[in-house]
């Protein structure tokens, strides 16, 4: 039997626009679903055939199903009401960005598969450098430039690759170390386990009072480490920490790194973005003296997962740790070497064009749009910081300095895990918690893009409701 598509262009469109106007009332009515979702393991596999249809079914019947077997399932990250881990923004403009790429079905991993790809993304890396006020040894006009990823996770990683090949044939890959603070993302760990190095290989520095690596406490490592013939060549601080966004001494972990010759990786996945609005550029403090930077853009800028950019100051040892050319990849405009390849910025051969959905966002919105975003967020942080510090039951743990809020209940652990469950149990509001200084922390992480006001007061009151 010829093959039949299902769909045909007339029956797309209607099902496009049905989609959209799902997508649109699903947003609409977010805010009344319970926040995390109210079922056990299994219990959504068990709704699902086991075996796959033998013949196709109505797309009615289909999309009928996401409402009986997806919904009832889902976390809701886009609802107003999720202040657990970070947020994940899908703004309508990203969506649709989303979706072109989708229809255009791009793959963008040379420039010659589609050359809108590649220059978009490249001039979309340079506008995030001018909005954040990055250095210019991130440009694209100079022996850096930018890429968007995946995650800051890849990012981390692929720097890895480049700090270790910029030492290749120097050292022998058991006595090369990492560094990174005791309080950085679990990537670190992971990109070293990838890298091929062994988990020893990597040392989590001590944090100071405010959860921030401590400078003096890498020094030393470095130092004992080189004492027994081992070789420091990356290290990855963070300005923002997952726990409790610390910033890490940018400045002063560059001075240690260039004394040893190590690889400086920054980590601003959430709260880099905040630089989009001048007054807390200081987070980019440093950073001129770094090899290497991400940001996440799906996280707090508007722009649906994924969408990460790194930038590098000089790109030659990342492409030579990357780069495989096979015969059947070879073209004119690679070879004669004037334009951009990006699957040489990356672990895959194969590239999405998410660089559609960050121009969708910076165009709609603009560069006041965006900073009013952030410091609308902030704000939010900052109310519910004073409101929680003046209850005689609760305790601020860390600084409030962008949009998430560290606290605590003063009667212990076993307070704070009661809270935390019952407000999830709630359906009302979804929170997470963290370890610091060995005791249980509540995080509330404010930025989905319905937040308003009404929604951090809601979670006001049940928290002291709790207590």
């Amino acid at each position: 039997m010829p093959y039949e598509p299902p769909m045909d262009g007339d029956a797309f469109r209607r099902a496009g626009h049905e989609l959209v106007d799902w997508i649109a009332d699903y947003w609409d009515r977010v805010e009344e679903l319970p926040v995390l979702a109210q079922v056990g393991p299994g219990d959504i596999a068990e709704v699902i055939p086991a075996t796959a249809p033998k013949t196709g079914e109505p797309w009615e019947t289909i999309v009928a199903d996401v409402d009986r077997v997806i919904v009832p399932g889902l976390t809701h990250w886009q609802s107003p009401n999720f202040f657990a881990y970070f947020p994940a923004n899908a703004s309508p403009e990203s969506v649709l960005g989303e979706l072109l790429a989708a229809g255009l079905g791009v793959q963008g991993m040379l420039w010659a598969t589609s050359p809108a790809c590649t220059e978009l993304e490249t001039r979309m890396c340079d506008w995030m450098l001018d909005l954040l006020g990055l250095p210019d040894r991130f440009r694209s006009t100079g022996p850096g430039g930018g890429v968007i990823l995946d995650s800051a996770s890849s990012g981390a990683l692929i720097a890895l690759l480049a700090a270790r090949e910029r030492v290749a044939g120097q050292w022998r890959m058991g006595e090369l170390v990492a560094y990174a603070s005791e309080h950085a993302h679990s990537s670190a760990l992971k990109a070293v386990k990838i890298a091929g190095l062994q988990p020893d290989q990597l040392r989590l520095i001590p944090g100071d009072g405010e959860h921030a690596m401590d400078p003096v406490a890498l020094r030393d490592a470095m130092i004992d480490d080189i004492v027994e013939d081992r070789r420091p060549f990356f290290v990855q601080a963070t300005t923002g920490t997952t726990s409790s966004t610390a910033l890490d001494p940018v400045p002063a972990i560059a001075a240690v790194c260039k004394d040893h010759g190590a690889w400086l990786h920054v980590d601003g996945a959430f709260a880099g973005v905040a630089a989009v609005a001048h007054e807390f550029r200081f987070v980019n403090e440093g950073l001129a003296r770094a090899d290497s930077y991400s940001v996440n853009p799906h996280k707090w800028l508007l722009t649906n997962f994924d969408c990460s950019l790194f930038w590098i100051a000089d790109r030659q040892p990342l492409n030579a740790a990357l780069s495989v050319t096979p015969e059947y990849l070879r073209n004119a405009a690679s070879d004669a070497g004037g334009v951009i390849d990006y699957r040489d910025w990356q672990v895959p051969l194969g590239r999405r064009f998410r660089a559609l959905k960050l121009w969708f966002v910076i165009r709609s919105h603009g560069a006041d749009g965006l900073r009013s975003f952030i410091r609308n967020h902030v704000a939010l942080a900052c109310d519910l910081d004073a409101r929680l510090a003046s209850h005689p039951a609760f305790e601020i743990v860390a600084p409030t300095r962008f949009s998430l809020v560290t606290f605590r209940h003063v009667g212990g652990d076993a307070e704070n895990e009661r809270i935390r469950d019952a407000i999830n149990a709630s359906g009302r509001a979804y929170v997470t918690h963290t370890v610091l200084d060995g005791r249980i922390v509540l995080r509330a992480a404010i930025g989905a893009v319905r937040t308003e006001a009404r929604h951090v007061n809601a979670l006001a009151e049940l928290l002291e409701s709790l207590a």
